[in-house]
């Protein structure tokens, strides 16, 4: 009993280890990768339209978030111009993800 114990420990300690060493090894590509030439203006934005260019000019999903982490828009970009006027002013966070690789940065709304 006390053997089907300690292997049945020992079993869930390793798939643990294994799963976390895994998550942490993809956090760290993802951290290294920067969406290449990615140029966000204007910003701050007065006119409720921003501009999202990059080298690639790939489909790109938007997603932004207010100061206190919840998502306020989430889009899908097909060309480089996306319409926020409906935000209202303040500071929030803007992820870009393209081909796989994504991105964050601060955005200004006046």
């Amino acid at each position: 009993m006390g053997k089907n114990y300690l292997l049945t420990l020992l079993t869930c300690s390793l798939f643990f280890i294994i799963s976390f060493t895994a998550q942490a090894q993809s956090v760290d590509a993802d951290m290294t990768q920067n969406i290449e030439e990615l140029s966000i203006y204007p910003n701050p934005v007065s006119n409720g339209k921003l501009y999202i260019v990059t080298k690639e000019n790939l489909t790109k999903d938007i997603e932004i978030f207010n100061v206190l982490g919840k998502r306020i828009l989430q889009t899908t970009l097909f060309g480089k111009e996306i319409n926020i006027s409906k935000l209202n002013p303040g500071i929030y966070i803007i992820k870009i993800k393209e081909n796989n690789i994504s991105t964050t940065r601060k955005l200004v709304v006046r």
